[in-house]
């Protein structure tokens, strides 16, 4: 799409999107216009817009109506949170920059880059806002000490203005085994915070700050959300001032003295992401063509995982392991995970944690065999590890106290029996590169399963004895360092960010990583709410998702093959179940579902997510459509009981309105109740109808009992 550019003005156009910036005279970059595309505009027409935006002097305001920038300064009357955030030894406490340059990157697409400073205070500003191909706004910042002293900053925030249209708020919360839980609130004249002080991304973190007009839903309504890319500490914010100004912002959240920048010293904000959407499913759909657009994205296919954890525990022995992936080849997985149990001293989670060696008294002739074995049977294998964690009983703990994270002489309190690994520290970060490095060239690994278990608390570094100061931004910089270093010195590897399940799920660890665990919960049911909210950052092929065992582990909830594996199929299948428990029957039914992964995968990971907004709470009816929209796979999920029966028709978005369908059931995902198929006069058949019809009108559901779901395939005639 052609950009205009007037001299004050840009209009940047990208995938149905326009971003219209002001950067008048030598204040920061202002956001006009931030969401649907606006088509070709000229000058005149930018210079009319901006003209036509200015409001009208009420009593008891500022003589000169100033918009927010990308950057707020209290500075020019903006009454919210100030997006820098500091001050020398209680001077230079209110920045006002004024800008010294400001050009369109031409080589880099949709890019304005702006240099800024404030003599007064001594500071340097630099600014990067771009419009992605995927229609993504996002923005970075970057301020420098120009001056003789130490210039303390506690916070650094960027802003994305939104229309006062957008009414309704929407967030995430959570708590481990049951991550990702939507909540909505009102929109009002205030400011909303979300704070994330546990270390990590964290369980209850809010991917996204959402707001959008009063009702929006997966297929209707403006929204818009913003996202920090940022695997420590954040905070983000939505505020709608008295005189209408509405805005999300978001940044890192620094702890006291945690960034004190002397002469010539500067410090860089995480890439701060905004996207807009008619409807979630849109908004979402930006973030995936983003992630899978970037070159390093994984484009192989995604193998079915084993892992095994919900199968042994820490019980690692080696003839019921090789017979475990034994029948795991036989179901058709192509990755075989050993997890948590391997190393020295680690009989349970209480102890071992840091000695990175395998245990000679369980794996006398190491892990060579059971690798080998593994990899006969045409697997990849996997390890699991947690390198930034260490326990008080552990080799590693009594040899090198000095290297948990503290504040001062007293430790924080234990969280699952184990501390942090100061990797701020550089002979801990020494120490575990070298301990993980070792361990990718010795064996024949394929993919870490890298966990993180505990939220940081009282994160102190204090190398050498040294008074301890916080450390949280340290580490999350050293955790990104490590990974960096490994990828590359073994470019082969795959890595997972696990953390407790979904504790870590940023777009700053997806960029080195190429999966999440979305959850320790394998409960079908609770995995329907997690996996679709979690899928709103994240793509389905970089979800973890696994067939667990009959029995849940986490909430004791009894469920089939069908509903368990139908769930796990939207995602990055694998299976979490002791299979020498399982019958033949079981075993049989498993293999079925694993073909259909691998037979749809190429569909279901580079696909477009739809949900329908069904009135009925107890139905949840998702699925995914080819980009050429030929095909289409959905699934009809009974999540409880539905106060009507039958439930009636349920839509199926996403397809193209002007083509028409062939709708069938999927096997095995055509089982209604047992063995029984349903009575639906289109069921046995199928159905041939226009996208449109299928869309807004669609089509009778079969009636399901609580807990199960059944898979519809659609096909586009020629």
């Amino acid at each position: 799409m052609p950009d205009t550019h007037a001299p004050d003005l840009v209009h940047f156009r990208s995938a149905d999107i326009s971003l219209i910036i002001e950067r008048r005279g030598d204040a920061l970059p202002r956001i006009l216009h931030w969401g649907p595309d606006l088509g070709e505009l000229t000058d005149d027409d930018l210079s009319a817009y901006a003209l036509a935006q200015i409001p009208q002097r009420v009593t008891n305001s500022l003589d000169t109506f100033t918009p927010v920038a990308v950057l707020p300064e209290h500075a020019h009357g903006w009454m919210g949170t100030p997006g820098l955030s500091g001050h020398r030894d209680g001077t230079a406490f209110s920045a006002l920059f004024q800008v010294t340059s400001s050009t369109v990157d031409a080589d880099h697409g949709h890019r304005l880059v702006v240099a800024a400073t404030d003599d007064a205070a001594q500071l340097d500003l630099d600014l990067r806002i771009e419009l992605t191909p995927a229609g993504l706004l996002r923005q970075r910042a970057t301020v420098r000490n120009t001056g003789s002293g130490t210039y303390t900053l506690d916070g650094l925030v960027l802003a994305f203005p939104v229309p006062a249209r957008a009414t309704e708020l929407l967030d995430l919360t959570g708590r481990h085994l049951r991550e990702r839980s939507p909540q909505r609130a009102p929109f009002t004249v205030g400011t909303h915070v979300r704070e994330n002080r546990r270390g990590r991304t964290a369980l209850d973190a809010s991917l996204l700050m959402m707001a959008g007009t009063a009702g929006f839903g997966h297929r209707s309504g403006d929204v818009w959300g913003v996202h920090a890319a940022w695997s420590g500490n954040h905070r983000m914010l939505a505020e709608r001032m008295p005189n209408g100004e509405c805005v999300l912002s978001a940044g890192e959240l620094l702890l006291p003295g945690e960034v004190r920048l002397a002469t010539g010293q500067e410090y860089t904000t995480p890439w701060i992401y905004g996207a807009y959407g008619d409807g979630l499913d849109e908004l979402s759909r930006r973030f995936h063509t983003h992630l899978r657009s970037r070159p390093h994205h994984p484009t192989s296919a995604r193998p079915v995982t084993l892992n095994t954890w919900e199968a042994v525990y820490f019980d690692h022995d080696v003839p019921t392991l090789k017979r475990l992936a034994e029948l795991g080849a036989e179901v058709g997985v192509e990755r075989f995970v050993l997890d948590d149990g391997w190393f020295r001293h680690r009989r349970n989670d209480t102890a071992g944690l840091g000695d990175w060696y395998v245990d000679e008294a369980v794996w006398p002739d190491s892990l060579h065999p059971l690798v080998d074995h593994v990899t006969k049977l045409g697997m990849e294998f996997g390890l699991w590890v947690e390198p930034e964690m260490i326990n008080p009983d552990s080799d590693l703990a009594r040899a090198h106290p000095d290297w948990i994270m503290r504040a001062g002489d007293r430790l924080p309190p234990e969280f699952r029996q184990q501390q942090v690994l100061d990797l701020g520290n550089e002979a801990a970060y020494a120490y575990i590169l070298e301990r993980l490095d070792a361990l990718l060239s010795e064996y024949r690994i394929g993919y870490l399963k890298w966990d993180h278990n505990r939220d940081l608390v009282e994160a102190g570094h204090a190398p050498g004895g040294a008074v301890a100061v916080a450390g949280v931004h340290r580490q999350t910089a050293a955790l990104y360092r490590l990974l960096d270093e490994l990828r590359a010195r073994h470019p082969g590897v795959e890595i997972e960010s696990c953390s407790s399940g979904g504790g870590r799920v940023d777009l700053g660890i997806l960029e080195r990583t190429e999966r999440i665990w979305t959850s320790d919960c394998n409960d079908a049911v609770e995995r329907q709410q997690i996996q679709r909210w979690t899928n709103l950052l994240v793509p389905l092929e970089m979800m973890g998702a696994h067939v667990g065992p009959s029995t849940s582990h986490s909430t004791g909830r009894h469920h089939g093959v069908g509903f368990r594996a139908g769930t796990a199929l939207f995602g990055h299948l694998g299976i979490e179940w002791d299979l020498t428990a399982a019958t033949e029957d079981e075993l049989a039914e498993l293999t079925a579902w694993v073909e259909l992964y691998k037979r749809i995968r190429p569909l279901l990971h580079t696909g477009d997510v739809v949900h329908a907004d069904h009135p009925d709470p107890a139905l949840n009816v998702h699925g995914v459509v080819a980009p050429d929209r030929s095909q289409a796979v959905f699934a009809i999920v009974q999540t409880a009981t539905s106060l009507h029966a039958p439930v009636g028709p349920v839509q199926l978005p996403g397809l193209d309105p002007h083509a028409r369908y062939r709708l069938t059931p999927l096997p095995p995902g055509d089982v209604v109740a047992g063995h029984t198929r349903s009575s639906l006069p289109w069921w046995a058949d199928g159905v041939i109808l226009p996208g449109r019809m299928l869309a807004e009108n669609g089509v009778q559901a079969p009636t399901l009992h609580p807990e199960r779901l059944v898979l519809v395939q659609a096909q586009r005639l020629a």
